[in-house]
């Protein structure tokens, strides 16, 4: 073998670990878990917020690259893309997705429990939660017991 470009096996380097990187995300997560049951293949048409945060299961934090949607029928998640490697668009309907209203220190958040076979927790803002009941109207889920 010849020699290899330093720049070029640079560029390699850094696209190999940051799939793996969005792969063990996935997994580790529960996104890849979600999308055998939820994956969207057509596109969402309800109200839409961008530049969001989430975090799932094992403290997996998604810090502004996340799409958010909602709509009566169920949640959209995404992730902005290139970042969507590993992370197909999923869309769970609300009559399989639980909620309870949490507070930590002084931050209260929302925890959705995503799936009815195994939940998968979703933890965002008050403030998103607050847009997603607007979006999803009387489909909104009732406050589970913590």
């Amino acid at each position: 073998m010849g020699n290899i470009n330093p720049v070029l096996f640079g560029i390699l380097a850094i696209i190999g670990v940051s799939a793996m990187t969005f792969y063990y995300i996935s997994h580790v997560g529960g996104w890849a878990s979600l999308a055998e049951r939820y994956r969207m293949t057509e596109p969402f048409s309800g109200r839409q917020w961008k530049f969001q945060c989430g975090q799932m299961r094992y403290w997996t934090q998604y810090n502004n690259c996340l799409i958010v949607g909602a709509d009566p029928r169920g949640l959209y998640l995404s992730i902005l893309w290139p970042l969507r490697l590993a992370h197909p668009p999923l869309f769970v309907p609300w009559r399989e997705i639980s909620r309870t209203s949490k507070k930590f220190l002084w931050v209260q958040y929302v925890e959705l429990r995503l799936g009815s076979e195994s939940t998968i927790p979703f933890r965002i803002s008050y403030t998103l939660a607050q847009k997603l009941k607007e979006a999803a109207g009387a489909s909104w889920p009732i406050e589970a017991k913590a």
